[in-house]
């Protein structure tokens, strides 16, 4: 039964790497189906970057968010099996001499077996493929290691025939960090649960997509991330500081000064032209943008004196954006922004947000439910009940003006 089983997962992976356009993808959809077939409770990909001998996550699921790491070649669990090209499979971690501390227990969670085998092309180890903690407790035993050198070879033939490259950009500035966040909100005798433990950073300077089911709590994550609705357990921490249970100065002045927030709907005030839309808010912090060099950034100045009755759908909805940035925010929540649109003024709408991400510096969270859209982001997150299932990074992010649904 358990061959049948591994031998299913080594045709789905084949299927994977061979029929999937987008590489990430590929090795995503790979490392999810051994994690799934292992029970595992969490999984990674590291690549080498051979001009800094480094290994960084390509793409890794379970609840701790590793993805701003780093090891180098040869150190750690990770480091030594590329280093050696040979597999490594820990049974008991706490007496296993290989084992002093991994990335995934500085993230939360506590490594107790591991799998971890080389990606190795005809030439060279260009990375590992690492599986951590069997959900039932048990020990991985051969066969399961043999699984995993099964994907990791079809892996590494797929990169290499790819010529996919690793190229780590400079380590990114954490803004915000969620550790082990819950959200419960009262329900009749008992309470509901909607976030059961949150582990993510959020970097300067990236544009991190949120993607999940309806009810599986993305939305709410990025409100408690935008200071519009309060943690239960946990810690939030903003450039460092402590911001689990600010007080309600403190929350007034971050969402005034430090947030800015796009909608799916516009809520643009119908008795204002679009500049004035945008002045509005202007007049509400120290430091803001010329109104309409805001105007401007969205590419409606033509349109600056029109009243949202006047405008499109996608039109109001960039007056909106113009709004958020006007303050000249570090971080933008957009929860849905497109939804309401059409595919030819979605793209519009994503392209000002991309120009916003490249070159105004900003951070933005998106939530959205179209997966289309996460192949422009820096990082792709998805939520499902209430805990981060999984995080990957885009090498090679598509332009706005590429995507297609």
């Amino acid at each position: 039964m358990e061959q049948k089983r591994f031998t299913k997962a080594t045709w789905q992976i084949m299927e994977q790497l061979l029929e999937v356009d987008s590489l990430e993808e590929a090795l995503a959809g790979s490392l999810e189906i051994i994690v799934n077939t292992l029970d595992s409770e969490a999984g990674a990909i590291w690549l080498l970057d051979r001009k800094t001998e480094r290994l960084s996550p390509v793409f890794h699921m379970g609840p701790a968010d590793i993805s701003g790491i780093s090891v180098e070649n040869g150190l750690g669990v990770e480091g030594l099996v590329t280093k050696t090209g040979k597999s490594v499979m820990v049974t008991d971690a706490s007496s296993d001499p290989r084992i002093d501390g991994t990335v995934f227990d500085d993230g939360g969670l506590p490594v107790k077996t591991m799998i971890c085998v080389p990606l190795n092309n005809l030439r060279d180890v260009i990375g590992c493929v690492q599986v951590i903690n069997k959900k039932d407790g048990s020990a991985f035993d051969e066969d399961e290691l043999q699984l995993c050198e099964r994907m990791a070879a079809l892996a590494a033939i797929t990169i290499e025939e790819k010529g996919f490259s690793v190229d780590l950009e400079e380590e990114k500035e954490i803004l915000m960090s969620l550790r082990n966040v819950t959200r419960e909100y009262p329900s009749g005798d008992g309470v509901t649960k909607v976030l059961r433990g949150i582990n993510l950073d959020i970097y300067k300077n990236e544009f991190v997509v949120i993607l999940g089911e309806s009810g599986c709590g993305k939305s709410t994550m990025i409100n408690i991330a935008g200071g519009m609705d309060e943690l239960t357990d946990g810690t939030l921490t903003i450039e460092g500081k402590d911001f689990s249970h600010p007080s309600d100065d403190d929350l007034t002045r971050y969402r005034r000064d430090y947030v800015g927030f796009i909608f799916q709907a516009y809520n643009l005030m119908p008795n204002l032209t679009a500049l004035e839309n945008v002045e509005f808010i202007a007049e509400l912090v120290k430091d803001p943008m010329p109104a309409d060099q805001a105007i401007a950034a969205v590419g409606l100045s033509a349109r600056a004196d029109n009243y949202p009755s006047q405008m499109s759908g996608g039109q109001q909805q960039r007056v909106s954006i113009a709004r958020a940035i006007v303050k000249r925010p570090r971080l933008i929540m957009a929860d849905e922004p497109t939804a309401a649109l059409d595919y030819a003024t979605s793209i519009e709408v994503l392209s000002v947000i991309e120009n916003i991400v490249r070159t105004q510096g900003t951070t933005v969270m998106m939530v959205t439910h179209n997966p289309e859209i996460a192949k422009m982001a820096d990082r792709v997150v998805k939520v499902r009940s209430g805990k981060v299932a999984s995080i990957r990074k885009n090498m090679h992010p598509l332009r706005a003006e590429e995507l297609v649904w």
